[in-house]
């Protein structure tokens, strides 16, 4: 796997581990209602973080649109969480954005 792939697919897996943790870190705090859109997001960005990875570690024919739609569910994500002043919620955010940048990269090159 070249460097490119290797940088995008750690901020994957950093990602998707951050948006789990997010994820059900929200289930338990008190107001379910106010976090229902960031436990959805947060979930699906997790999964797509996580897909992405593994096609990234197989050499995919399909990295640049894999990428971009990774990139896509990580704006989202973090634009959901920023909403929210709660730790976990921080911290998806932040992990969201580095992989977008990752991804925007690995598109770049």
């Amino acid at each position: 796997m070249n460097h490119s792939y290797q940088q995008c697919v750690d901020a994957c897996l950093e990602c998707m581990n951050a948006c789990n943790v997010c994820y059900v870190a929200s289930l338990k705090e008190y107001d379910l209602a106010m976090l229902r859109e960031c436990i959805r997001v947060s979930r699906e960005c997790a999964e797509i973080c996580g897909f992405a990875a593994q096609m990234l570690e197989r050499g995919t024919d399909f990295a640049e649109q894999i990428c971009e739609l990774c990139a896509k569910a990580c704006e989202v994500c973090a634009a959901e969480c920023s909403k929210h002043g709660h730790d976990h919620c921080k911290q998806c955010a932040e992990a969201c954005h580095r992989c977008v940048q990752a991804c925007r990269q690995l598109v770049a090159v």
